[in-house]
């Protein structure tokens, strides 16, 4: 069992690894904000587009980061539970095996 156990806790910090070098992308309308995030839900960049900075709507602007980025992270949060949905089909029939 903990022959399992370890392949288990190997496999699972295989996928985060591997979700460290995925990025998914979340935008504002028009993609006048887009924020990149990894697989694990981290921020890796935010890129503002110049027109916003001659608006100087700060609140504009704030609102445009916050949905951008929470996008981000909404797409990223789909790309784990997938990512874990599959491994766990793989790694739960091992466990129920004597």
């Amino acid at each position: 069992m903990f022959g399992k156990l370890a392949e288990a806790q190997k496999k699972m910090q295989e996928i985060k690894d591997r979700l460290e070098t995925v990025i998914v992308t979340g935008e504002s309308e028009q993609g006048k904000v887009v924020a990149e995030a990894n697989g694990n839900n981290r921020i890796r960049s935010i890129t503002i587009n110049e027109s916003l900075f001659k608006i100087g709507d700060k609140n504009e602007v704030e609102e445009l980061i916050t949905l951008a980025v929470n996008r981000a992270l909404e797409a990223s949060e789909k790309l784990m539970q997938i990512e874990m949905a599959a491994a766990s089909k793989d790694i739960l029939p091992g466990f129920l095996q004597k």
